[in-house]
Order: C-alpha cells, then sequence, then structure tokens
C-alpha cells in the first residue's frame, strides 16, 4: 500500500510504500473490541462513595429501649432503614473494574486499527514537523492545510518534543502523543492519524518485533 508525504504546506512531495506488517492487517472487529473496552475500563475513575451503616458518624447509643414501649427494635440510629443512616448496596471507591489483555492482542489489535486508518485515507504522513517559534497559530495553520483540515486528528511524533507538545494540545479536536505510547482508544476517538517519516519508524521498532 502506498501513501503521499506531505509538507507543512500541504504540497505533496512523495508517495512511499506502507509497511505491511504495519498498514495491511486483516481487520477483527471483535479483538478491537475486546481491548476497547479493556482501555476504557482501565481509565475508568471511580468517586462516587456511599457510606455504610459503620462509617456514618454518630449512632453509638440504642436509641429506645428494647422492650417495653411496644415499639419495634432498634440498636442504631445509623441503621439503613433509618433517615441519616448507612446506605445498603450502594456505590462503593474500592470497587475494581481494571482488565487484563495479553500485550500480543493489544498490539495485534492497534496494527489493525492503523491498517483500517490506511484503508480508508485516514492517515496522513507528514515529512517532518518544524515549527519556528513553537505557537500554536503555527501548527493551526498546518493542520489546515492537510487532508485532515478541522476533523478530530491524533498527531503521533516520533519522539517526545516539548515545543510541539505545546503548540499542539490547545488546538479543538487535536490530540498529541508519542508513537511509541498509541492505543486502539486514542485512534478510535480520532478520525484522523497524523504521522511522519520517523514515527513509522517508531511504530516499527515499538510494536513489531
Amino acid at each position: 500500500m502506498k501513501a503521499d508525504i506531505y509538507n507543512q504546506e500541504g504540497k505533496k512531495l512523495e508517495s512511499i510504500t506502507l509497511p505491511k506488517e504495519i498498514f495491511d492487517v486483516k481487520f477483527n472487529a471483535d479483538l478491537v473490541h475486546q481491548i476497547m473496552v479493556t482501555l476504557s475500563a482501565n481509565k475508568r475513575q471511580i468517586s462516587a462513595h456511599a457510606k455504610m451503616r459503620g462509617e456514618v458518624r454518630g449512632g453509638g447509643i440504642k436509641p429506645r429501649p428494647q422492650k417495653g414501649s411496644g415499639r419495634s427494635r432498634h440498636g442504631s440510629i445509623r441503621s439503613p432503614i433509618w433517615k441519616g443512616g448507612g446506605v445498603t448496596h450502594g456505590p462503593r471507591n474500592d470497587r475494581i473494574f481494571a482488565k487484563e489483555m495479553p500485550k500480543k492482542m493489544r498490539r495485534k489489535a492497534l496494527l489493525m486499527v492503523l491498517s483500517e486508518k490506511a484503508r480508508n485515507s485516514q492517515l496522513v504522513i507528514l515529512d517532518k514537523i518544524e515549527l519556528a517559534n513553537g505557537k500554536t497559530k503555527e501548527m493551526a495553520k498546518a493542520l489546515k492545510a492537510l487532508p485532515c483540515g478541522k476533523d478530530r486528528t491524533l498527531i503521533a511524533l516520533p519522539n517526545y518534543d516539548k515545543k510541539t507538545f505545546l503548540a499542539a494540545r490547545n488546538i479543538k479536536k487535536t490530540t498529541i502523543n508519542d508513537a511509541r505510547n498509541l492505543n486502539v482508544l486514542d485512534l478510535l476517538n480520532s478520525k484522523y492519524l497524523l504521522l511522519t517519516k520517523e514515527s513509522i519508524k517508531t511504530i516499527e521498532s515499538t510494536f513489531v518485533k
């Protein structure tokens, strides 16, 4: 499979043949869905927490005598059936939603999604990214000139570059990361994937072994 190489002005410079082991992998929707669910679960943050009767303040004294009043028997006003008492079967922050998935399956799914991006013309390759002043408007101008335009775009750099990260992080619908940290969830959440030629080498050395 071939792909065009662009410069930051949006002009085509050349065409290259993409590595088959990265961009020509047969798609398996079930595997990709599994990995997507796993990554979503691992990112889940739990904030809701309901106190049980042992955690609610007060209720140390028996509210009324056990016998003689003709009323029901109670040992604490913090029982779940009392107003202001503990909560039964409420949400707890000690729940664990994290899932595990073999590394080979994660890598295979990633290569499948990368291949789909290439097949659907959602892969944009730059010769290099150079920002003279590291300004956001420079990066925004470059993105506007490329096929990805103003659509949701994930930029994968070959290595961490602080200037480029700072320039891209405030652009609407734009995400930036290192190529070695690519994952299925980020790719699926973005319509276009923007790589440099060096980023492809990083992906090959990281995920293809």
